[in-house]
């Protein structure tokens, strides 16, 4: 099932206190950047960002799902009504998050 565009423009408002986010499709779906490295992504009208320390730590109850068939394990943020929890979530994970691999 592919993320709806009405989902991920929620989750775009939801962090639209951060500078810095950005996005691009991909086969149905949404990645999700924060200043330039790859936060998470949207799937199955799902956010779920990548399980680094961090973020496991700022969200202890998170449970981990894959985000597609064959894919790596993510955490599945639920608390999307909160802008300041999600700006404080992305805040926290940034420095653990993997520089974007040169071309």
């Amino acid at each position: 099932m592919a993320s709806s565009k009405e989902f991920l423009n929620f989750v775009l408002e939801q962090l639209s206190e951060l500078d810095g986010i950005s996005h691009r499709a991909m086969m149905g779906e949404f990645i999700i950047y924060y200043k330039g490295k790859i936060a998470g992504g949207i799937y199955d009208d799902r956010l779920l960002v990548k399980p680094v320390k961090s973020a496991a730590d700022y969200m202890p109850e998170a449970s981990c799902e894959l985000p597609y068939e064959g894919g790596s394990k993510m955490l599945l943020v639920t608390e999307l009504d909160d802008k300041a929890y999600l700006a404080g979530l992305f805040d926290a994970m940034y420095d653990e998050l993997p520089e974007r691999k040169k071309k």
